[in-house]
């Protein structure tokens, strides 16, 4: 295949359902691992950690090698930071918290050179492969993955409007932020946060365009396949290592003598 294809978005064409997890760690060797794990997708978080570009195209780098896809949520939907991800060599950008369709038609400019957009152009970089890409100015939007994150009632309110932007390949639904915007802060698996997460999904499918979201746990996950999500993230890289960790823990302590049994003298 064409180094310069975007594997991402031909799998979202598929109608398959696949499974990713989030990098929160901003280690390549993390990022590699998880990679050869079997995950089709792997998101760069670059929102709720504190990655730079530079750290971004070291983890797009281990991810490269890998079965997986990755993935580049971006701090915001910013014109400066989305070129510079672009030029980093990112295909599939996640933007967060668009509320609605202007914010969402801002977003696909920022990756589209004029006159379409207002990307700003640079002749030599690793998106381009560093000048090797043929017709890139001309051809090189046609494999970018642009997803916007819907993360609150008001924004959801809008879906159909936002996924009606060309250019929008899927949409986002975050579980944490719609969570909270409803009321109901820390507890996705509300009831009424759980039935605006199934009629996204309903309404997506109406619409004919992919959409993705994050479960916690393996019964959140479950309820997302039976919702229809498209692509779901299973958790995330240091969720995987914290939960492991206390769950060995946790056996480990159970293993062990009474505190009264280690004490000098108690033999």
């Amino acid at each position: 295949m064409d180094p310069h294809v975007n594997p991402f978005k031909r799998a979202l064409a598929s109608g398959r359902t696949l499974f990713g997890a989030w990098l929160m760690s901003g280690a390549a060797s993390t990022a590699e691992a998880l990679g050869v794990a079997g995950f089709d997708f792997l998101v760069v978080d670059m929102e709720h950690t504190p990655l730079e570009t530079h750290h971004m195209i070291d983890m797009l780098r281990a991810v490269a090698g890998t079965r997986a896809s990755p993935i580049v949520r971006l701090p915001w939907n910013d014109m400066v930071m989305i070129k510079r991800a672009l030029d980093g060599g990112a295909q599939s950008l996640l933007m967060p918290f668009v509320q609605d369709a202007e914010e969402a038609r801002r977003a696909v400019s920022y990756t589209r050179y004029p006159p379409q957009g207002v990307r700003g152009v640079a002749g030599m970089h690793r998106g381009n492969r560093y000048g090797t890409v043929p017709d890139y100015f001309k051809a090189g939007d046609q494999e970018l993955c642009v997803m916007v994150q819907i993360e609150t009632a008001a924004a959801l309110a809008r879906l159909a409007e936002i996924a009606a932007v060309p250019g929008i390949d899927s949409i986002f639904i975050g579980p944490a932020d719609l969570s909270a915007s409803m009321g109901h802060l820390g507890d996705s698996a509300n009831a009424e946060v759980q039935n605006a997460l199934r009629g996204a999904a309903r309404q997506c499918r109406d619409l004919g365009k992919p959409v993705g979201i994050i479960g916690t746990n393996p019964d959140l996950v479950a309820r997302y396949v039976e919702y229809g999500y498209h692509w779901i993230a299973i958790g995330s890289d240091m969720a995987f290592m914290m939960s492991r960790a206390q769950e060995w823990l946790a056996r480990a302590r159970g293993l062990a003598p009474p505190e009264s049994a280690t004490k000098p003298g108690a033999y």
